[in-house]
């Protein structure tokens, strides 16, 4: 690790050096703020379909709900509370594609984590309150750093240059005990070179669900160079979570309220008398865990290296170096554990074995995760820009076991240690992407990456497995693209691309047959239409993503609660993506966006495992199913605002949320499915101005209205014994009305 740091510290020195013998006799137009994540931006003359949420926005919406909820509202996204009311473990899924194939960047940094390739948001709490723009890519997008993208690319950019004095608190309270205190300040430009910016926020929520708690903490700390040539900003952030744990779900019997089907959820699943007590009498807000500290413990910290120079007045290099370290563990209580999983002797005592105690465990994490992004763009004329970027980075992490405390500790002492395993993962990509102006109407796109990944395992797992293992990729993943300028108003495009991504750690680790998982490949076909006047804007998509090799969601979750996954031969999703806004009146607009899609597994073999009618046997069974739809993959999302101001300073926004039925596996089974639901929100704002203070700003937010009882995430899982077939369903039921009222002081 010492090396590759060194080898990157002496690429930046070498890089600051040369910066040093530019002239500074003249300012360049392009902004140096915004080449820092435009090498991973579209643009309006990129032929792809996006969606830029602006600060303003993002300030509007921004009461403590994770950063999910703030992009619930473009096309396509579906977003998951675990707590029920978008506080802790939340999630969002675009064109039915989960978190793993949404690539995330923070100023073009990748932030999926290398492993599972999620994106866990409860790890930066608040940090929507440092965020100055996102733009959404949908499909497959331009070349980006990290993770390969199959969904949808978010790129976030953290706020820009401040050049006066500022200070804000922003306080908001409400149901379930939720709330958020955030306080900023920053110093302006100090001597026209110099600006510092900081962060600190707090948001705790008892949750929906029992005892789903969350106690977030973050900071954000910026400090920039801004000079007429050059810019070099350093960014630390940090976030530290601690969450009761929900990943369970709820079963559909309690769901239902159906005493039956409980009763024999609690035979099948032999239930303790307590836990039986606790399973019949709690609701639709049952949480299965009850052990007092069964918690998520976990704290990231972000270190950002970030700089832009204008070599000359048509090239431009950014050159960024970054590291985060995470560390952290999940308590779990367990009851009657064998003592050999763990590394523990059996206990004789007279003429009894024990062989068996509860106990409590604790699952660490502790990883680091660096490297650095680059780009050079080139710039001559108005007519052409091409880009040259990339990035290297090295993930390094343990995972590891302890016992911390065992009703029977025999051989093992405080924090006893049971398992130990490290992956070791590399990934480079380089890209060159080009638009050229063929006239005045048409413009090319091009754009070419070369990604190699290795990655390695190490060491034993959860369950004393060896999983010691290694694997390398590389991808080759291009792209073209045709815009049209139709007239000043209206514009089409089409496009294809192709992109290609690795399996993930548990797809490795949890893998049941011997089959090793095998990368995906999607091409991406998208042809789109807009057209944008003084009184309305109007956008249409097409896109067709033909995949070869999907990792589909089985249904099923491992005993972390992440879901597994399974190739498909062929597989497809394809669909059209409505947008329209509509200024009615001088104070009153309309958004709205729909999608209508179709989302097909060609032949899906689905695998259960049969007991046998004595429960004497462990055989797999495969079922085929022939043509089916994808899990999670919801054939209508749709949703909107109606944006009122009566008055100069009130606004008042009623917002729609449609997400049509989705099945929870990929069998198109009606009894494993989530039902369709409609929401709506509403949010009213009164801002005040005055001569002591810039802004006073009070703000209410009604979520859910009409109260609608629906869930938005769940799971499946079945097997055949005793001569049944046993399913159960699991259900992550979401808030009924509820609501935040919020104070925002600007000084």
């Amino acid at each position: 690790m010492k090396n590759y740091i060194f080898a990157i510290a002496m690429l930046y020195s070498t890089v600051a050096s040369a910066q040093s013998d530019i002239q500074q006799d003249s300012i360049k137009t392009v902004d140096l703020k915004e080449i820092v994540v435009s090498s991973t931006r579209a643009t309006s003359k990129t032929p792809m379909t996006f969606n830029e949420i602006k600060k303003e926005e993002i300030e509007e919406n921004n009461t403590g709900k994770d950063l999910p909820y703030l992009l619930e509202n473009t096309p396509s996204a579906v977003t998951t509370s675990d707590a029920g009311a978008g506080v802790g473990y939340t999630g969002i899924r675009i064109r039915g594609s989960d978190a793993a194939r949404v690539n995330v960047t923070l100023n073009g940094i990748p932030y999926n984590d290398p492993e599972s390739q999620g994106v866990f948001w409860v790890n930066l709490p608040d940090f929507a309150s440092s965020i100055s723009s996102i733009q959404v890519q949908r499909g497959l997008g331009t070349s980006t750093n990290g993770a390969g993208a199959f969904g949808a690319s978010v790129n976030i950019k953290t706020n820009g240059l401040n050049k006066d004095p500022y200070a804000t608190l922003d306080n908001s309270i409400g149901s379930f005990n939720t709330r958020k205190h955030t306080a900023m300040f920053g110093t302006g430009l100090i001597a026209n070179k110099f600006a510092f910016d900081a962060r600190l926020s707090q948001i705790t929520s008892d949750g929906y669900v029992d005892r789903a708690t969350s106690d977030l903490k973050s900071y954000f700390f910026s400090g920039g160079y801004y000079g007429k040539k050059s810019l070099i900003k350093f960014n630390i952030f940090s976030g530290h979570e601690t969450t009761y744990q929900a990943w369970y779900g709820v079963p559909e019997s309690r769901i239902n309220d159906d005493i039956a089907g409980m009763n024999d959820y609690v035979a099948r699943n032999f239930l303790s008398p307590t836990d039986s007590l606790n399973l019949l009498n709690s609701g639709r807000t049952y949480n299965q865990y009850t052990y007092d500290n069964e918690v998520d413990d976990y704290d990231q910290t972000h270190y950002q290296l970030i700089s832009a120079f204008d070599l000359s007045e048509s090239i431009t290099l950014n050159v960024a170096l970054f590291l985060i370290h995470g560390e952290g563990y999940f308590e779990q209580y367990k009851v009657d554990e064998d003592l050999a999983d763990y590394d523990l002797n059996n206990i004789t005592i007279g003429s009894e074995t024990i062989t068996s105690t509860d106990l409590i465990r604790r699952r660490w994490l502790n990883n680091n995760f660096y490297g650095t992004t680059f780009s050079l763009d080139y710039q001559p004329n108005n007519s052409f820009k091409f880009t040259l970027g990339g990035a290297w980075n090295e993930y390094d992490g343990d995972h590891y076991g302890q016992v911390i405390w065992a009703q029977y500790a025999s051989n093992g002492a405080i924090r006893h240690p049971y398992y130990f395993n490290n992956s070791l993962k590399r990934d480079f990509n380089i890209f060159g992407k080009a638009i050229y102006d063929l006239s005045d109407q048409l413009s090319l796109f091009g754009d070419l990456q070369y990604r190699t990944v290795d990655y390695t395992m190490e060491g034993d797992d959860n369950d004393g497995l060896i999983i010691d293992q290694s694997h390398n990729y590389n991808f080759f993943n291009p792209k073209f693209g045709l815009k049209y300028q139709i007239n000043e108003q209206s514009n089409a495009y089409a496009s294809v691309a192709i992109g290609s991504k690795e399996p993930v750690r548990s797809d490795f680790t949890d893998n049941v047959s011997s089959i090793i998982p095998k990368a995906e490949k999607l091409t991406d076909f998208e042809v789109g239409y807009s057209r944008t006047t003084s009184s309305y804007s109007f956008q249409a998509n097409f896109y067709w993503m033909d995949y070869t090799d999907q990792l589909v969601l089985t249904g099923e979750l491992n005993d972390v609660g992440s879901s597994l996954r399974a190739n498909v031969d062929k597989s497809h999703r394809a669909g059209i993506e409505l947008q329209i806004g509509y200024q009615l009146m001088e104070n009153l607009k309309l958004n709205a966006n729909a999608t209508f899609s179709e989302n097909k597994i060609d032949s899906y073999e689905e695998t259960i495992y049969n007991y046998g009618a004595a429960w004497d046997q462990y055989l797999p069974e495969e079922i085929q199913y022939g043509e089916t739809d994808i899990a999670f993959s919801p054939n209508v999302v749709a949703g909107g605002n109606i944006d009122y101001a009566p008055f100069k300073r009130m606004n008042l926004k009623w917002v729609h949320k449609y997400v049509g039925e989705q099945f929870l596996d990929n069998t198109s089974t009606n009894s494993r499915k989530l039902d369709a639901y409609y929401i709506s929100d509403a949010i009213a704002t009164y801002t005040l101005k005055g001569e002591s203070f810039k802004a006073i700003t009070l703000k209410l937010a009604v979520y859910n209205m009409f109260n609608k009882m629906y869930s938005a995430n769940g799971y499946t899982w079945g097997y055949r014994g005793g001569g049944d077939e046993i399913r159960e369903n699991f259900y992550y039921p979401q808030a009924g009305t509820n609501f935040m009222v919020g104070l925002n002081i600007k000084l």
